[in-house]
C-alpha cells in the first residue's frame, strides 16, 4: 500500500508521428493556435477539455504539457492529432505516447532543519539565498525532490506514479537514517478521515430474583391519601 498522498501538478508527454506537419496550415486553420517562427520553431496549440497545451513541430513531434493526470495527457494528445487530421493532413491513426515527466506534490509531517539535512545527506543542493527549497536527488529511480520548510515536497523527473512512490520510500529511509521521522499527511492540509469505533450498547440484565408487587386495592389507596 502506498503511504504518501500525491497530487499530480503536471504531466509532460510526447509522440513522434513520423509525418511532416505543415505548421502554417495548422496555425491558420486551428483556433487557439499560435505560431511565431522567428521566436519559436513550433505551433503552440491549447485545448480546454482536458486542459492542456501542446507544442507541434514540423517533424511530426508533438509535446503535451499541463495535463493533471497520465490519462488526461493521453486523451489530450489524441484530441490534438484528431484536430490536425481534420484539416485534411494525413497522419497515422496509431502512435505511441511516452510520458516524459510527472510533476507531483505531497505533504509530510516531520521536525527538521533544511540546513542540517543539507550537511547530513549526499546529493543535496541548498542555497537559501537563491531558492527557499532544498534539492535532493535520487538516482534510482531518477527523481529530484524539492523539500520546503513547511513540509511540502515537489517531485519531478519521474515517468510513472510507481517511480514516485518508490522514490518517496527511499527519501523516507534516508531521512530516517539521519534521525528524522517522516509521516505522510494528505495534501492541502486536509485531515485524514478517521473511523470511530461503534460504541457497544450494554444490554440491561434482568434481575436475578425480581420482586413481584401486587396492585393496590381501592381501600389501600384511600388510606394513603386520607380520602374516605
Amino acid at each position: 500500500m502506498n503511504e504518501f498522498y500525491l497530487k499530480i501538478e503536471n504531466v509532460v508527454a510526447f509522440t513522434s508521428l513520423g509525418k511532416d506537419i505543415p505548421l502554417l496550415d495548422v496555425a491558420n486553420k486551428l483556433p487557439d493556435a499560435e505560431y511565431s517562427p522567428e521566436s519559436f520553431p513550433g505551433v503552440v496549440y491549447r485545448i480546454s477539455d482536458p486542459r492542456a497545451a501542446t507544442l507541434i513541430f514540423s517533424s511530426g513531434k508533438i509535446v503535451c504539457t499541463g495535463a493533471k493526470s497520465i490519462e488526461k495527457a493521453r486523451i489530450a494528445m489524441h484530441r490534438v492529432v484528431d484536430d490536425i487530421r481534420n484539416l485534411k493532413i494525413k497522419l497515422p491513426t496509431k502512435f505511441d505516447i511516452k510520458i516524459e515527466n510527472i510533476v507531483a506534490s505531497t505533504q509530510i509531517k516531520a521536525k527538521y532543519n533544511l540546513e542540517e539535512i543539507a550537511f547530513a545527506l549526499d546529493n543535496v543542493e541548498y542555497e537559501p539565498e537563491q531558492f527557499p527549497g532544498l534539492v535532493f536527488r535520487i538516482s534510482e529511480p531518477r527523481v529530484a525532490f524539492l523539500l520546503f520548510g513547511s513540509g511540502k515536497i515537489i517531485c519531478t523527473g519521474a515517468r510513472s506514479i510507481k517511480d514516485i512512490h518508490s522514490a518517496l520510500a527511499r527519501f523516507k529511509d534516508n531521512m530516517g537514517d539521519i534521525g528524522i521521522k517522516v509521516k505522510a499527511i494528505p495534501p492541502d492540509g486536509k485531515k485524514e478521515a478517521k473511523v470511530k469505533p461503534k460504541a457497544k450498547l450494554d444490554k440491561a440484565k434482568p434481575e436475578a430474583n425480581p420482586v413481584k408487587t401486587k396492585p393496590e386495592t381501592s381501600k389501600q389507596t384511600k388510606a394513603k391519601t386520607g380520602k374516605k
